[in-house]
């Protein structure tokens, strides 16, 4: 009962580091082996699981990538408030109407000028298999304070909160 509450807990965790940061680095692997990012945006969903979901045209190239090589990385930072978080799983292609329709925003307009309507329109579920994230002292002050310290006391820097999460 306690392991799963502590999982709770930092699933808990990770979201609320996650749902402000609108946009995460994509992280997948391209047909040579080399390593690709781009941006993209969870629309500031998570599921309660730690899933996330992005909205993406059902052909695109980081699709093919995906079809071939599961496995993703998707890297969100938050400078002003001196978090990241970066969080590893595997991605699929989801067209299910319906997921479609309960994620859709208005602002994904901008990226589907057609909407619902897009005849290409799909998801790309990544579940969350690890994550390790940082949450340090919010303002610079007391983050320049703490590094101070550090030197002047010759001991290790508290540099906030470092977590490793296995969500399988």
């Amino acid at each position: 009962m306690t392991d799963s509450l502590d999982q709770n807990q930092k699933i808990k965790k990770l979201r609320e580091l996650i749902k402000d940061i609108d946009i995460g680095m994509l992280t997948t692997t391209d047909e040579d082996g080399s390593l690709r990012s781009r941006p993209m945006s969870t629309n500031s969903e998570i599921e309660s699981n730690g899933d996330l979901w992005f909205f993406v045209y059902g052909s695109s190239h980081k699709v093919l990538e995906v079809e071939q090589h599961h496995q993703v990385n998707v890297s969100f930072s938050d400078p002003n408030k001196q978090r990241y978080v970066s969080v590893s799983g595997a991605a699929q292609l989801v067209r299910d109407r319906n997921k479609i329709e309960q994620l859709w925003k208005p602002q994904l307009q901008a990226w589907f000028p057609k909407g619902l309507e897009e005849p290409d329109i799909a998801l790309l579920k990544v579940s969350v298999q690890k994550a390790e994230y940082w949450d340090t002292p919010s303002s610079l002050v007391a983050h320049t304070v703490g590094l101070l310290q550090s030197i002047t006391t010759g001991e290790k820097a508290n540099i906030g909160e470092n977590e490793k999460v296995n969500l399988t």
